[in-house]
């Protein structure tokens, strides 16, 4: 094994401590979304022997759901969301030279109704941010910001993480998991990608749903992501898939309801009919609505100790930004994972 302390994992630079040495370290991610696929891969590119517990797969996770482009949404605190997001960006770029990845860097526009005399806080992650000329505008709107981001085509992207993860010897398995000693019974590290199920799992209820819903629509000609973050009758989005567009959404705080409203629907294609009135008359293809795991208090990236003598390291509250900060707290958490196997994991 290389003897290199720091090491490329999953594109991002991770710190395996001191001795650069892994002991042989079995480690058991809970969570097979987005941060959990991409954690695993993360330890699993570091050289931990990685399986996954998870009551569902990939395609049946609240990632599947998301609109995900990289974009930090809804995440705290601001200045660690900001490194996460950094770190985890030049991945994207990377992946999307290879359509396989369902990875492909758009132009992105987020239109305002008066002007904005504030640099964003998100600005430096971002180098190409530019403003357009209001001539250059749809009605109504005052000033924007025009940048490039990466847009990941979730059901793609899924299946391009399940195989690699599999294709580097990983294994999911299927499981209902009702206490993170049960893991720990298994595995001398145990990481906890769960989402909102930490409630439960984690016994923290700070981490709180936000519903999203969103309708998929046929395209009929759009090539760029489209934002209106001020409409007064809540977030409004456009977001090109390959073949299609995801038009949304919502931000209903502490709502459960995963079943798709149909007003909610037609209200979503009406606002964005406002940012192209194509939209108005385009096939609808699906309806669907998640539910981002928002943890005001901020993403959850630490140690624990678990009773019993094991050890977990907590990797969840990524709020709407999961796919975004994705790569960069997978870096983080594998620091931390390595840290533990360097004293022993248990």
């Amino acid at each position: 094994m290389d003897d290199d302390p720091v090491r490329r994992v999953g594109g991002a630079m991770v710190d395996m401590g001191r001795s650069g040495a892994l002991p042989d370290t079995s480690v058991i991610v809970v969570g097979c979304g987005v941060v959990g696929l991409t954690t695993a891969i993360t330890l699993q590119e570091a050289g931990f022997a990685v399986r996954i517990w998870s009551a569902e797969p990939p395609a049946d996770t609240t990632s599947i759901i998301a609109g995900a482009t990289w974009f930090p949404y809804k995440a705290y605190p601001l200045d660690r969301v900001l490194e996460w997001a950094r770190v985890s960006k030049p991945v994207f770029v990377e992946m999307a030279a290879d359509p396989a990845t369902g990875v492909a860097v758009r132009d992105c526009l987020h239109l305002y109704r008066d002007p904005v005399d504030l640099v964003p806080w998100w600005a430096s992650t971002v180098p190409d941010l530019r403003r357009v000329p209001e001539a250059e505008l749809p009605d109504g709107f005052r000033d924007s910001y025009f940048f490039t981001q990466p847009v990941i085509d979730m059901p793609i992207y899924l299946d391009y993480l399940l195989d690699r993860f599999r294709a580097g010897g990983g294994e999911v398995h299927l499981r209902e998991v009702t206490s993170l000693a049960e893991p720990a019974e298994a595995a001398a590290i145990v990481v906890n990608c769960t989402g909102l199920r930490a409630r439960e799992l984690a016994g923290d209820t700070g981490v709180v749903p936000v519903r999203g819903q969103w309708v998929r629509v046929e395209n009929p000609g759009i090539d760029r992501c489209i934002a209106d973050f001020d409409h007064p009758g809540g977030v409004t989005y456009v977001i090109p898939r390959l073949g299609s567009l995801l038009l949304g959404g919502t931000g209903d705080e502490n709502a459960w309801d995963t079943e798709p409203d149909p007003r909610v629907a037609e209200e979503i294609v009406a606002r964005c009919a406002e940012l192209d009135p194509r939209l108005a008359h385009a096939r609808v293809l699906e309806h669907r609505a998640g539910l981002r795991p928002v943890r005001p208090a901020g993403v959850r990236l630490e140690e624990e100790a678990l009773p019993g003598g094991g050890v977990c390291v907590h990797n969840y509250g990524h709020g709407g930004a999961g796919v975004t900060l994705s790569w960069g707290c997978a870096a983080e958490a594998a620091r931390l994972v390595g840290a533990a196997a360097d004293r022993g994991g248990r």
